[in-house]
């Protein structure tokens, strides 16, 4: 059979080879009889398989006809009078059909059929009618939306990866074959990891998909889309409010998920942010949202003296023109609010239905203000214990509390300093005559020198040229952006109209927060739930969180939120918090255990809260009771509280800036790991800060790397070193000694089927087709002579001998092998000379018989 461009198909009889006996043009219209028929696609590939109890299979991709335009690829499945086209989403690179048999001799019978697509691999079941395909085990769409933001979890719960496998199959499609997936070569190798990994990746279209990553596997366990939660905007709909965002509004942009209470946090670049929270129970139900108006505006704003300042202020007076928010869905009851105060998304206000899994409980939204919209977020956390969300922008904070559905806080960044005198606000002068004061510069409003400097805001996508128009103390290196070049982001689909506009003088923004148990204040003597808000400055303040004392209580009572009064600073852009106990070890922050919020059994229903604080607030002896670690673009420290006595400082980079740094466990112990701008991985000891390691890993290429660079445990991280790429490194050398038994194997020995025995009688007479090989039909083999892929020994300079001499040490065992094939080589050689010496003998003797039969052919018996 041979398939032709016309879109023909044509069958020959090898017997009459003169012209094929059978033409067909399967997408052809049907001609009248004497016309040519109707060229179709050029038909790039075709494959005839037998079948024993049935009609042959006849496949081949393209072929379709001209006039039906914009048809996708497809491939075509010809079962005896039945033809189907299978549409493909991707174009077909190479198809192979799967068979019981390799031999093309026998009765092949079909099975499936492995199509590989430019960014997909299928295979079709052909033992169906309907010819499904497999369920792909393989995580072929990592792709199937650019990965704008990852996260990497290891030596988390076990349960979990069960957990959300069994939540992932309910939602997968239907209509698969039922039978297991066909291609099993190659082995998969575990190695002496036990502990399990879950990869989470953040996409341009608003999904999250949680991965098995354990060992050196890829699974996709779930799959969440936060889209849903959304209403879908209708082509030329909601142009004013889609301003923040061009292409992709639902895109997500930072993830904080909490492994042992399955509380899930997500914030978009739309200024939104999700919390949902994990059930194995579907629910119909109306989703709740809160409608935030964060506002700063420091043209206006006088500070009074700090005899008249009262050093912890109402908290009324703190918020900005927001005034008070309700948590009504898509509402904003305060007083004078603009006309154009509405969000960029509009949430379902209709019941919906969830799905057992991660199921969304709050929507936060940030509205348009004066016509600008909302600031993209910079920062996200969430404690599941003390039931508060924050995030903040190059606006301000925000904390939320998620189990009352209301708003705490809402205060711009430079309010979160009035609660001290030592942050007093100078009225402000003209850009000429600005004066700096130096001995106070430390602790004294560091956000009147905005208008000298624009300060880079880490964002997910852009990054700002740091702009200096008039002459800046050497007070003010220590503010300075590491580098003053443009970083332009690789990811340039959701772009902010409005990034643009946070170069303005009054930002300052948001980097890190922090839950923890911890001391607010130098006078503490236990420590109570605290919030470190990290800003873009180097500026840490420390809120104090005032929560009800019982479990009945905080479902009622107000949680009151106020800055304490305690200020920290370090180089640069705060990147993360951490905390360990007097003995060095690593705190965790409190958690709630999990339980089900949909489970209807009656003892779920009285079942209280159940906290891991992790701490004793009991009183203690006097003396620092905690380290708190602190990491910023620029430098780390650690504190000791509550006497907030800076301990030990370490000056990580002069020339460079860090992009990422988390502190990490490993073989028990903590330490902190950074990647720097310039290639740069460096480890360091806590609380000590000594530098365990430092290696020019990868220098900053892509922006790419830069958004999805993470750390996790036991010396692991991860990018995306490709748009479809996903590269783990290691940083422990217990699992590079490890390394070569993780790898799994490609191809695994399998025994060739045997072929099937022909009888004397079924060759004599014909039968199926027999196959032979290329050089038993025109080789010299048929002629008699011996094959040229014989091996032949040709010796070398040495003897034999001699080289028997040479082998000895710890190469003799390999020498002498090698002897013993050397000598098995030319035995062989030996061999065939003697065989090809025999040959030329017997054919020296037929010519010889031959030539004195027709000497004495024709003489008589008494001739002799």
């Amino acid at each position: 059979m041979c398939s032709h461009s016309d879109g023909s198909l044509t069958l020959w009889n090898l017997k009459s080879p003169s012209r094929p006996f059978q033409t067909t043009v399967p997408h052809g219209k049907s001609q009248r009889e004497g016309r040519k028929s109707e060229s179709c696609k050029p038909i790039l590939k075709v494959e005839y398989k037998t079948c024993r109890n049935s009609e042959p299979f006849i496949i081949f991709s393209g072929g379709l006809s001209y006039d039906k335009a914009c048809r996708r690829p497809s491939l075509t499945i010809m079962h005896g009078k039945a033809i189907t086209v299978l549409e493909m989403d991707h174009p077909i690179v190479e198809f192979l059909t799967l068979c019981e048999t390799p031999y093309p001799n026998e009765f092949q019978e079909p099975y499936a059929v492995a199509v590989l697509l430019e960014k997909d691999l299928i295979v079709v079941d052909l033992t169906q009618t309907n010819f499904p395909i497999f369920e792909n085990p393989y995580p072929m769409d990592i792709h199937e939306s650019p990965v704008t933001c990852t996260a990497y979890f290891a030596d988390c719960p076990p349960d979990l990866i069960l957990v959300l496998y069994s939540i992932g199959v309910k939602h997968k499609k239907q209509g698969y074959s039922n039978k297991e997936w066909p291609v099993s070569g190659g082995a998969w190798n575990l190695g002496a990891q036990t502990y399990p990994e879950i990869i989470i990746t953040g996409h341009a279209d608003g999904t999250i998909k949680f991965w098995d990553a354990s060992a050196m596997t890829l699974q996709m366990l779930y799959k969440l889309k936060t889209s849903k939660v959304f209403e879908k905007q209708k082509a030329g709909e909601g142009k004013q409010t889609c301003e923040l965002v061009e292409e992709d509004p639902f895109a997500v942009q930072m993830i904080y998920w909490c492994p042992e209470s399955r509380i899930f946090c997500v914030s978009g670049v739309s200024a939104y942010v999700i919390i949902y929270k994990f059930s194995r129970h579907e629910i119909t139900t109306e989703i709740v949202s809160l409608e935030v108006r964060l506002q700063c505006d420091v043209e206006d704003i006088i500070t009074p003296e700090p005899e008249t300042s009262p050093p912890f202020p109402d908290l009324s007076s703190q918020l900005p023109p927001s005034r008070s928010l309700s948590g009504s869905t898509n509402t904003v009851s305060s007083e004078g609010v603009t006309k154009d105060s509405i969000p960029c998304l509009s949430v379902k206000t209709r019941p919906v239905r969830m799905p057992p899994g991660y199921q969304a409980d709050l929507v936060i939204q940030l509205v348009w203000v004066d016509g600008e919209p909302p600031q993209q977020i910079t920062s996200l956390s969430i404690s599941s214990a003390y039931g508060i969300v924050a995030f903040g922008n190059c606006t301000g904070l925000v904390v939320v509390d998620f189990i009352q559905k209301t708003v705490l806080l809402s205060m711009g960044t430079i309010d979160l300093y009035r609660s001290s005198d030592l942050y007093q606000r100078q009225p402000r002068s003209p850009r000429k005559n600005r004066q700096f004061i130096a001995d106070n510069f430390c602790m004294r409003g560091l956000s009147n020198f905005y208008p000298d400097l624009t300060k880079r805001i880490r964002t997910s996508y852009q990054s700002l040229t740091e702009l200096n128009d008039s002459p800046v103390p050497l007070e003010l290196e220590r503010c300075k952006s590491p580098t003053s070049e443009t970083r332009e982001n690789s990811y340039n689909r959701s772009r902010s109209s409005s990034i643009s506009s946070i170069d303005k003088d009054s930002k300052e923004a948001i980097t890190a927060l922090y839950f923890m148990e911890s001391f607010a204040r130098k006078n503490d003597s236990t420590v109570s739930p605290c919030l470190f808000v990290g800003t873009s400055l180097g500026m840490v303040v420390l809120i104090s969180l005032n929560l009800p004392s019982s479990d009945e209580q905080r479902f009622t009572e107000p949680v009151v939120v106020l800055p304490s009064g305690t200020f920290l600073s370090l180089k640069g852009a705060v990147l993360t918090f951490s905390c360990m106990d007097r003995t060095g070890s690593l705190m965790q922050p409190p958690y709630e255990v999990w339980r089900d919020p949909n489970n209807t059994d009656e003892n779920e229903k009285t079942w209280k809260r159940k906290l891991v604080m992790n701490y004793s607030s009991s009183s203690q002896e006097m003396g620092d009771h905690q380290y708190t670690i602190i990491c910023s673009e620029k430098q780390a420290k650690v504190f000791s509280l509550p006497s907030q006595t800076c301990l030990y400082v370490h000056n990580i980079t002069e020339t460079s800036f860090i992009l990422q740094a988390d502190v990490v466990v490993m073989c028990n112990s903590a330490c902190l790991a950074c990647f720097c701008a310039n290639g740069h991985i460096m480890i360091m000891s806590l609380p000590s800060l000594r530098p365990m390691l430092d290696v020019n890993y990868l220098p900053l290429t892509d922006m790419r790397i830069a958004r999805t660079f993470c750390f996790t445990n036991e010396g692991q991280a991860l990018y995306l070193v490709s748009p479809t790429e996903i590269q783990r490194l290691t940083y422990s050398q217990e699992m590079c000694d490890n390394i070569q038994d993780m790898l799994g194997d490609l191809f695994t020995p399998i025994e060739t089927p045997e072929a099937q025995n022909r009888g004397f009688l079924k060759g004599l007479f014909g039968g199926s087709g027999q196959t032979f090989d290329r050089e038993e039909l025109f080789g010299e083999a048929s002629a008699g002579k011996a094959s040229r892929s014989l091996a032949q020994h040709i010796p070398g300079p040495g003897s034999i001998e001699g080289m028997k001499g040479a082998a000895g040490g710890v190469m003799g065992e390999l020498t002498r092998a090698r002897i013993a094939l050397d000598e098995r080589g030319q035995r062989l050689g030996e061999l065939e000379e003697k065989t090809a010496g025999m040959m030329t003998s017997a054919e020296a003797f037929s010519k010889h018989a031959h030539e004195l039969m027709l000497k004495y052919k024709d003489k008589k018996w008494y001739q002799f």
